[in-house]
């Protein structure tokens, strides 16, 4: 049986998310914690110095919040963006970036690693991708595409939303997307559909404990997870892997 979340992910969600760009910082920067959250997940990939030399793959980059994170803590680093939906890459297109920083719309989960490579200079060093496994299709063929396109020891973080594990995370989940997500999007972007996609999507998406093994299933090794303080315990998370082969 196919569910709502899957036949939104299915071609839905990136029109909603086009909708919803130019009103999409303003969503976000309402909850205090979304973009320190994003911080706190770059910082443990335990990226060093300043990242010189360091290429960073940003997948379902958005607006731009998840690739600011990784400017704060690696100026340095040569950093591509990507995300799917052309309206999200507009608004990041218009802000200030270093010179290292480039976005390119693409599909996450079907991008070419010799295409990265190309575009790096190398293999990439570490992948951050927030709120993104969730959104596609194929969880499994992002994966396994983020494995290839690593350096042997390179690092990947998602950062997602995961709560099939708690009945209480689930719980407040379901508070805070009926209370203040979904309502707040609505008068936002005059459509709420795609935060009634993102409740259900996270209520059907996997536990951390699956999450982490569909990590390892793809051939990542050092799997671990953290969590985050407050309402978002249980909830939002860290999930951290490499590649085999390799060290720092």
């Amino acid at each position: 049986m196919t569910t709502d979340a899957e036949r939104a992910r299915a071609g839905a969600v990136t029109e909603g998310f086009d909708h919803a760009a130019g009103s999409y910082d303003r969503l976000v920067g309402a909850n205090p914690g979304y973009h320190r959250d994003l911080r706190t997940s770059v910082r443990r990939l335990r990226l060093p110095g300043e990242g010189e030399g360091l290429r960073l793959l940003d997948l379902g980059c958005g607006t731009g919040a998840s690739t600011a994170a990784l400017v704060e803590a690696v100026p340095r680093a040569r950093i591509l963006a990507v995300d799917a939906s052309q309206g999200m890459l507009d608004v990041a297109r218009s802000k200030p970036w270093p010179g290292g920083v480039e976005f390119h719309r693409a599909r996450a989960e079907s991008l070419d690693p010799e295409w990265v490579a190309e575009r790096l200079g190398g293999p990439a060093d570490a992948v951050f991708a927030a709120y993104l496994i969730r959104n596609v299709p194929d969880p499994d063929a992002l994966l396994a595409t983020i494995e290839a396109s690593l350096r042997p020891g390179g690092r990947v973080a998602l950062h997602e939303y995961s709560v099939a594990d708690s009945i209480g995370a689930r719980m407040v989940w379901t508070a805070v997307c009926r209370g203040v997500i979904v309502p707040a999007g609505r008068l936002l972007t005059g459509r709420a559909d795609l935060f009634r996609y993102l409740w259900r999507s996270v209520l059907e998406f996997d536990g951390a404990e699956a999450l982490s093994e569909r990590m390892r299933a793809a051939g990542l090794e050092s799997v671990a997870r953290a969590s985050f303080p407050g309402w978002r315990y249980g909830i939002t998370h860290t999930f951290l892997g490499s590649r085999p082969g390799g060290s720092w």
